[in-house]
């Protein structure tokens, strides 16, 4: 599973790293996680409002941080 954080390095960003690491810390999944500030980047996957999660290259969240339960939901295999 490759995992992308999208945006400018603000705080927002920084906590929806941080609970994409404990959401993949409780369902005790490993991931790569690569953060991706460049705005060029950002606007190829769509996403006009950051920041963005990116799971395997399709976009799941844009312009807001779930809790870290929400984002579990959308780790989850299915």
């Amino acid at each position: 599973m490759k995992i992308k954080v999208l945006g400018p390095g603000c705080k927002n960003c920084e906590t929806l790293e941080q609970r994409t690491r404990q959401a993949l810390d409780d369902l005790g999944l490993d991931a790569e996680i690569e953060k991706v500030t460049d705005y060029t980047e950002i606007a190829g996957y769509g996403v006009l409002k950051t920041p963005g999660l990116v799971i395997d290259e399709q976009v799941v969240v844009s312009g807001k941080v779930p809790s870290a339960r929400a984002i579990a939901d959308l780790l989850r295999p299915a």
